[in-house]
């Protein structure tokens, strides 16, 4: 091995992603930290399952009161 090779990082980034880090101590012996990656189309897909449970959601409600 020459020293060549090439580091590319355990994941693949995607050119639109957003990323977020949380970090919160309380005390000196607790710590609480999150990461989150999310891209577009992930947010997209979030929004489309959301209206789909909401819209399960107010079918039960209406077809409970008839």
């Amino acid at each position: 091995m020459d020293g060549t090779e090439d580091q590319t990082p355990a994941y693949r980034c995607h050119p639109e992603e957003m990323n977020a880090v949380w970090e919160m101590r309380i005390g000196k012996s607790i710590t609480l930290q999150s990461r989150a990656r999310v891209t577009p189309a992930g947010i997209l897909a979030v929004g489309i399952a959301t209206s789909a449970v909401l819209l399960a959601i107010s079918a039960i409600i209406r077809a409970r009161r008839s």
